[in-house]
């Protein structure tokens, strides 16, 4: 019995000395990878990102009050992962604010606080009437958690259809590069004149006067947000910035046909790089590498309907039709861009154009009615658009044509210049408004950016030009 007992007691120890490394590996997979550790960007060194082996989603870690608070990001992706962190941090940031409104004696007794949503002035008011009178108490908003604000009051009007969804992705895009990362743990008292002319000065060193005025677009939109909510007292006064344009440049039409020729001559050849440069400078895939058709479809099609190139990655089948009537044309019912949803109508040449595509494709089945027009084989349809864009800037380089005479940088977005251009200059009688209507902009737009570049010689029969009865002698 004695033996026995001894047996166990041996037994037990063992196992126990088995336990500590399986729960030494458990404990490891739930470790941060050292190498995946990424802090936020614009926010304290505290809140951090990272991985670990329990999780294929990235994890969310902020020291806060003293203890660890970790949260699953939900994501794989790193830059929805560091979104998450901002509002992770946020919602941190307004429990302690509004733990700290509720212990002061003038809110005593009022209803709870939503997450995130400071009291209002009402609130203030009707709790000022229970209680003794006190000193007025100013809540302090930080910027991070009113850009999150409005960011979904915005995204509720792409919802509505006020507002379209890459206008909100833009701006989405604009406070996680620059925007937050200055401001995002500031109170919106503290933004006035001064530090928005600084934020100014910082971005005019990298972007145009364009860029930085839209910048400041978005951070008027936080503020009036805040103003609207009760939280600034009023609007500072914000920097004015003088917007130079710089018009794309658009081609000749001696240049048109000089890279219709060379996108046709390099047809099916690879770009004279190798293969791993290609995919690791360009993240071109080898079965894009060659030279498509599609290019030189692509730059005859534009030129001759006034599509922009983001209509190049969305062109359907079911968006085309063609007309035959006293003229002959294409109809292009487009999802609607930039607000604008009415259909355009190309000039004849694209009527062949679109046959020949439609043929290439019909061999390869890819010519449905839900079929794109131009790459169909690619169903990632933003990697189509760029892969357009590298092949026609390889034609550029061939052709010398990548910068305009005044140099200004031309990109696809140059071929529907060339095409609102050749209209003005060989359009018999075109007016600006039905120019503009169909090609689904202003006539502001076109007054500003495409008509820029006509001067008056290049119109020199229709200045010179006079009506028929003027011909008349008295």
């Amino acid at each position: 019995m004695v033996e026995l007992e001894r047996f166990l007691a041996l037994t037990a120890a063992n196992d126990g000395a088995a336990d500590p490394p399986v729960r030494t590996r458990q404990r490891e997979r739930t470790v941060p990878i050292p190498e995946t550790i990424t802090p936020v960007p614009g926010y304290p060194q505290k809140l951090i990102i990272f991985k670990m082996a329990a999780s294929s989603y990235w994890q969310i870690r902020c020291w806060w009050g003293g203890r660890s608070h970790r949260r699953s990001a939900r994501t794989q992706s790193q830059r929805l992962a560091l979104h998450a962190a901002r509002l992770f941090y946020e919602e941190l940031a307004a429990r302690e604010h509004l733990a700290q409104l509720e212990r002061q004696p003038q809110l005593q007794g009022m209803p709870p606080l939503l997450l995130a949503h400071p009291p209002t002035p009402a609130q203030l008011r009707s709790a000022s009437h229970r209680i003794a009178p006190a000193a007025p108490l100013t809540p302090v908003a930080r910027f991070g958690v009113l850009a999150e604000q409005m960011m979904r009051d915005e995204h509720a009007r792409t919802r509505r259809g006020e507002f379209s969804l890459g206008s909100w992705q833009v701006m989405r895009n604009r406070l996680d590069a620059h925007i937050l990362p200055r401001w995002a743990s500031t109170a919106v008292q503290e933004i006035d004149h001064t530090a928005l002319m600084e934020f100014t000065h910082a971005l005019s060193e990298r972007f145009s006067t364009t860029t930085v005025s839209q910048y400041l677009v978005v951070v008027r939109k936080v503020l009036s947000h805040a103003h609207a909510n009760g939280l600034l007292a009023k609007l500072p006064v914000f920097p004015k910035v003088k917007i130079s344009t710089t018009p794309r440049g658009a081609f000749t039409p001696s240049e048109y046909w000089q890279i219709l020729r060379c996108a046709r001559r390099l047809r099916g050849q690879a770009y004279p790089i190798s293969d791993e440069a290609m995919r690791a400078n360009y993240k071109i895939r080898r079965a894009e590498q060659l030279m498509p058709p599609d290019l030189a479809w692509a730059v005859s099609f534009m030129v001759n309907s006034f599509i922009r190139p983001s209509d190049l990655k969305t062109l359907k089948h079911r968006h085309v039709e063609e007309v035959h009537s006293h003229h002959h044309y294409l109809r292009l019912t487009l999802p609607e861009t930039k607000l604008h949803g009415k259909p355009i109508v190309t000039l004849q040449s694209a009527v062949r154009i679109y046959r020949l595509l439609r043929q290439a494709h019909h061999s390869a089945g890819l010519a449905g009615p839900d079929d794109y027009l131009f790459l169909p084989q690619i169903k990632d349809r933003n990697y189509a658009h760029w892969v357009l864009s590298f092949h026609f800037n390889w034609v550029l380089a061939e052709t010398g044509l990548k910068r305009g005479p005044h140099g200004q940088p031309r990109s696809l977005y140059s071929l529907r210049h060339s095409a609102i251009t050749f209209r003005l200059l060989y359009g018999q009688g075109i007016d600006l408004l039905t120019l503009a209507r169909n090609a689904r902009t202003s006539v502001d737009v076109i007054n500003r950016h495409y008509a820029s570049t006509v001067t008056g010689e290049q119109n020199i029969g229709l200045l010179q030009s006079r009506r028929r009865q003027d011909l008349r002698r008295p």
